[in-house]
């Protein structure tokens, strides 16, 4: 564990507290794609299929329980609740985010460190959570205009996961024989997709006006 590590994750846990919030006390879920929700639910089931199996320490069992429920009540959010679900845009969120499993998968099949179940199940995940906020991007586009809870969990997301290179930056310099090239590969993509993002956040930030992503 190190600073940046700790950030990382504190502001991916921030991400999912400032979404269940507005969810949760708004009872709306406008601007928000399920279909990012539903990668994102199988990302942390098939990266903790050890959480019973593999003892590593409490903050790390803490952290897989809370991301695990989190994710699947958001998605339980969405679907089921009486009011939540009315909010919820389908005709614009219409990613076909099953193409990106198989892909996935299959790469998962072919590039990984060791040819398990857990262990091709853990990258397949690495994989997925790279390309996951890909429906999340698109229905922004599509809508324009960006309410503050959603900017500000989309911003938290991208930020854990910019942290989380930082950390790997800082394991890499000091720690011997720290190479994970597949982890950091993925983790680059992921926050690549943010930069344009990142750009019109921050000038909705410094001109203060509302965030809207062009179409």
């Amino acid at each position: 564990m190190n600073i940046f590590r700790l950030a990382g994750d504190m502001t991916h846990l921030a991400s999912v507290l400032v979404l269940l919030l507005k969810i949760h006390t708004i009872k709306s879920c406008a601007g928000v794609s399920l279909k990012t929700q539903e990668l994102y639910a199988l990302v942390f089931a098939t990266r903790y299929l050890d959480i019973f199996t593999s003892f590593v320490s409490v903050y790390n069992t803490t952290m897989k329980l809370i991301f695990l429920g989190s994710s699947f009540s958001i998605v339980w959010y969405i679907r089921r609740h009486r009011i939540v679900r009315r909010s919820y845009d389908k005709d614009q969120d219409t990613f076909r985010h099953y193409f990106l499993m198989l892909p996935c998968l299959l790469l998962a099949l072919f590039i990984h460190e060791k040819f398990t179940f857990k262990e091709i199940m853990w990258t397949f995940s690495i994989y997925l959570e790279a390309v996951a906020i890909l429906p999340q991007l698109v229905l922004l586009q599509r809508t324009r205009n960006i309410d503050n809870l959603t900017g500000q969990y989309v911003f938290l997301l991208g930020a854990y996961r910019a942290l989380y290179i930082l950390n790997w930056i800082y394991r890499y310099m000091t720690e011997p024989h720290y190479v994970h090239w597949i982890t950091w590969i993925a983790g680059t993509v992921q926050t690549l997709l943010y930069a344009d993002f990142f750009y019109y956040y921050f000038e909705s930030w410094k001109n203060n006006v509302r965030l809207q992503l062009p179409a």
